[in-house]
């Protein structure tokens, strides 16, 4: 069950766009902006972009700007809600973070450009996400997926608490085809007792 928050409710009502920070003990999460699109395509290599469901091979600066729109409009309606991942004290985004509203609860992506990998900045920008998913929009769970050739992800979502739910193949856009996708899941009394452990 999703409840009404009544800072969305008035948001949608104004048509104010909601724009949260968040912060690790190394990192600044902010709302995407114009400003990203170099580094949002840059980050975007094959090894990273062939690890996602719906970011397309080659990535160009108009899919960046398509992607940029959506999550406005997402923000708008209070659906979606990804985050620029920036490293304190600089601000070129590094990657992004977010969650997107499902029929039951909400779904957590993530991505990480290259040269940032192996410092577990995906884990703690992941777990500031979902913090806010838990608190702030009141998700009963939290769905997540990752590629069966991606075992880094799965790894990262395993630190955060997720369980197996199960496997199906999903597209991917990059790739042009179906693949096996590990799925996982995080509900709010877990969550819970994770965090008051």
């Amino acid at each position: 069950m999703v409840r009404h928050l009544p800072f969305l409710s008035l948001a949608r009502k104004e048509g104010l766009v909601p724009k949260f920070i968040l912060k690790s003990d190394r990192l600044l999460l902010r709302p995407p902006e114009v400003r990203d699109v170099g580094d949002i395509v840059q980050g975007l290599e094959w090894d990273v972009v062939s690890n996602l469901a719906r970011a397309p091979w080659p990535y160009e600066p108009q899919h960046a700007h398509e992607f940029l729109q959506r999550q406005e409009e997402g923000r708008a309606h209070c659906t979606d809600f990804a985050f620029a991942v920036t490293e304190k004290g600089a601000d070129s985004l590094i990657g992004m973070c977010g969650v997107h509203r499902r029929e039951q609860g909400f779904e957590l992506g993530y991505w990480l450009a290259k040269p940032h990998w192996g410092r577990g900045y995906a884990t703690e920008a992941a777990a500031e996400v979902l913090g806010f998913a838990f608190r702030n929009l009141r998700a009963g769970v939290v769905e997540a997926g990752w590629f069966h050739d991606n075992p880094a992800s799965g790894r990262v979502l395993s630190k955060l608490g997720f369980v197996f739910a199960g496997a199906e193949k999903r597209e991917s856009a990059a790739r042009g085809t179906r693949v096996l996708c590990n799925l996982v899941s995080m509900r709010r009394a877990d969550f819970g007792r994770r965090n008051a452990a």
